[in-house]
């Protein structure tokens, strides 16, 4: 669905040339919904705008749904959707003539547009809303509009730019459901920007980490965390000292093993938990590491009093790779 190649754009201002994006090369196959993850600036809204016709790149190539970009733009937009960081819709007019109108610049004919905003209105609950101003609109309401108005040409591909920042939770939910559904319905490939790092957890198959205009990482988002950052198990030991702790983790954790971590004691064997030693292992698989090191430890004739297995985040996956939490980026 999505092929580039060297993708390149350079920003010239007064005497500074300024690389948003460096080189990069992308594959996204038919079906798939591939998240792109980075801070502000990063070059991610730059790349979709390339992969959309909306921006010549500076060097390299893209096809998109079998197009170029460059050289056939109006083939590229009549075959996709487009949901950017604003609202589509135009404050003063009608939900409904938004949606005809989106329908009339596809080339639809009345009855095909009447039948598909029909379908639409009722898919995104947007049902009793028809005649309303998109300005008296909620939030969330407006951004079912906006993938309503995105869907409007029933694209194989759709692009979501941010979607739902700015949304509260609820709000978030909701539209995420809505676009599972629309996916499910109509087999669509998503391609997502976002800073919210559940939603490119929970909902994509693959995860793209571009930072300073490069890609840095591209994989499920399960293989970034075992691969670029460790799950955390905290247990509250009681009955030895700091030197029986580590020696009864080495066998679990030690370099001995396929994935080695690291248990952190109080060195003074001053209590550190409620209950005695508070230790801490950053190992991969820490949910299948957990049982093993309390069972280690009771081997040992050492007491485990509690124990927690906190699994790696996207976060942590960020951090290792750039030396920064995107979390506190985006907070900011």
């Amino acid at each position: 669905m999505i092929r580039a190649r060297g993708l390149t754009k350079t920003f010239t201002r007064g005497k500074d040339t300024v690389e948003a994006v460096k080189g990069v090369d992308i594959d996204v196959t038919e079906g798939e919904l591939v998240a792109f993850l980075g801070p502000n600036g990063a070059g991610k809204s730059t790349t979709l705008r390339m992969l959309t016709s909306l921006l010549q790149p500076t060097a390299g190539t893209a096809s998109v749904a079998g197009y170029d970009v460059g050289t056939h733009p109006a083939q590229v937009r009549a075959r996709l959707g487009f949901i950017g960081q604003g609202n589509g819709g135009g404050f003063s007019y009608q939900v409904r003539d938004e949606l005809h109108n989106q329908g009339r610049f596809y080339g639809l004919t009345p009855a095909e547009y009447k039948r598909r905003a029909s379908d639409l209105v009722e898919a995104l609950e947007l049902n009793g809303l028809e005649k309303r101003t998109v300005q008296s609109l909620s939030g969330g309401q407006r951004r079912r509009l906006d993938v309503a108005l995105g869907l409007m040409n029933h694209p194989p591909l759709l692009f979501l730019d941010e979607p739902s920042t700015g949304l509260d939770p609820h709000s978030r939910a909701n539209l995420w459901g809505h676009i599972t559904a629309m996916r499910e319905r109509y087999g669509m490939t998503i391609v997502l920007t976002t800073h919210y790092l559940d939603e490119a957890d929970d909902m994509a198959e693959r995860v793209v980490v571009i930072d300073h205009g490069e890609i840095i990482a591209d994989a499920r988002p399960d293989v970034l965390k075992r691969e670029h950052a460790d799950d955390v198990l905290t247990l509250d030991v009681r009955g030895g000292s700091p030197d029986a702790v580590r020696t009864a983790l080495a066998a679990v954790v030690g370099p001995g093993t396929a994935h080695p971590g690291e248990v952190t004691v109080p060195d003074d064997g001053a209590p550190d938990g409620p209950d005695g030693l508070r230790v801490r292992v950053a190992t991969s698989r820490g949910a299948d590491r957990l049982p093993e090191a309390i069972e280690a430890l009771r081997i040992a004739g050492l007491t485990t009093t509690s124990a927690t297995a906190k699994q790696a985040s996207l976060d942590d996956v960020f951090l290792n790779l750039t030396g920064r939490s995107l979390r506190e980026e985006a907070a900011a």
